[in-house]
């Protein structure tokens, strides 16, 4: 940088133009801290969009979860018109859809959801002994909606696993655990799970054999 000498009225010379240390120290200062905010500001942005990923994705799922349970009420009439001495199981069905239409929180929801899949499974095995009620047309009819539900279940299930996984993974990662801590950003404990019974084997509704 080029500096001016002025001789002074006390014959001291001045030079002008010289760069000040502390001015230099200011900048780097300044460009840390805007460069510091720039990082803050697109990290939370991030997590915000991959939080309502995982919330729209948990949407889907809410809404094939709940296209199954409004099936619920056809398929119990539709048994208890061939097996009404069946009254437990039948009664299982009902009040695990009563719980699931009264979850409030994602984590309810799947609990629910866990216990009329279990419910619906036992209903199932017990079809196999009325080979009249696995032959009726609503039972046939219900049979194609309930499994093409099942399949879209499966489908949104995995995407919404996938969503609260990349969430969980980007806010963990340093230095976003530290951008999400100072924001709030919790981890989500809600993988939607397979039940018990269907890790071992795949849910399968199928009224016809």
């Amino acid at each position: 940088m080029s500096q001016s000498v002025i001789i002074g009225g006390d014959g001291r010379r001045v030079s002008r133009g010289a760069a000040r240390p502390w001015l230099i120290v200011l900048i780097i200062i300044l460009v840390v801290i805007a460069a510091s905010a720039a990082s803050y500001v697109s990290r939370w942005n991030h997590m915000v969009a991959l939080r309502e990923a995982v919330k729209q994705q948990w949407a889907q799922v809410d809404v094939v979860i709940r296209r199954r349970a409004d099936l619920i009420p056809n398929l119990v009439n539709t048994v208890k018109g061939f097996a009404v001495q069946e009254r437990t199981v039948i009664g299982e069905v009902t009040s695990a859809r009563a719980a699931l239409g009264g979850a409030r929180t994602p984590a309810d929801e799947l609990a629910a959801n866990d216990r009329l899949q279990g419910a619906l499974s036992r209903l199932l095995v017990i079809v196999e002994n009325y080979p009249q009620l696995r032959s009726n047309q609503n039972f046939l009819a219900l049979q194609d909606e309930l499994t093409g539900t099942e399949n879209r279940i499966a489908v949104e299930r995995r995407r919404y696993d996938l969503a609260v996984q990349n969430y969980n993974t980007y806010i963990q990662t340093f230095p976003n655990n530290l951008v999400a801590r100072l924001g709030g950003m919790s981890y989500n404990p809600n993988y939607f799970e397979a039940p018990a019974q269907e890790r071992t084997s795949p849910p399968v509704v199928d009224f016809s054999h």
